[in-house]
């Protein structure tokens, strides 16, 4: 069955835009006397998650340690669901990104506005503590392994730079259609130059083994 996702998710898709649910949940920020700031891991470093199986596949990913060294993060934001009002925003520091060992630390201050408020009182509540964040790779490695005797297929992806960090949001959803959509998208991308390889090979053999013959050929008329 066909899987819908809004227009506008589908319009930065096609530009590249790629989003992931965050790797913790968040939650208020212990040390904060106030309690107004809330804290989580946008993504974890070096360690390996399925973006999505289905039918044979399945397409797993993790975030290399350095892939933030050159992100364009000047000016990225908080969000509902990845569109709507604004209620962070690193510009006027009312909203951070920073790598540390663990991965990308996000902290958030939600008293600046009513609807920061309002997502404030739903992540003491538990009722939205899952986010995604979005972003486009600048550049990555991907590997195609097969098993023979099930005969599914297994694309690892390990993204190296991210080029720039547009949001962090609060999701309704927390299993993103979007991700999914990418996710299958990478596997028919791979699979397709793991058969461009394969075709290669077979070339490059059978001119080897032509070869090998002519001179063999040759070899005996001489």
């Amino acid at each position: 069955m066909d899987r819908m996702i809004p227009d506008w998710i589908e319009r930065q898709l096609d530009q590249g835009r790629e989003f992931r649910r965050m790797a913790t949940p968040m939650q208020v920020r212990a040390d904060d006397p106030d309690g107004w700031d809330v804290e989580g891991y946008a993504t974890t470093f070096n360690d390996w998650y399925t973006l999505c199986a289905w039918d044979g596949y399945e397409v797993q990913e993790c975030v290399d340690r350095h892939a933030f060294d050159g992100c364009d993060m000047a000016d990225f934001i908080m969000q509902y669901d990845h569109h709507g009002r604004v209620f962070a925003r690193n510009r006027n520091k009312t909203l951070t990104a920073e790598p540390d060992e663990h991965g990308l630390h996000t902290l958030a201050k939600l008293r600046g506005t009513t609807l920061g408020r309002e997502i404030l009182e739903e992540v003491q509540g538990g009722y939205s503590d899952r986010m995604s964040f979005a972003f486009t790779v600048k550049k990555d490695k991907r590997e195609v392994i097969e098993d023979h005797d099930t005969g599914k297929i297994l694309v690892k992806r390990t993204i190296l730079e991210i080029s720039k960090l547009y949001d962090v949001s609060i999701v309704s959803i927390p299993a993103n259609d979007a991700t999914e959509i990418f996710a299958r998208g990478l596997v028919d991308g791979a699979i397709s130059w793991a058969a461009q390889e394969l075709r290669s090979f077979q070339e490059r053999r059978k001119a080897y083994l032509w070869l090998q013959l002519q001179l063999r050929l040759k070899g005996e008329r001489t």
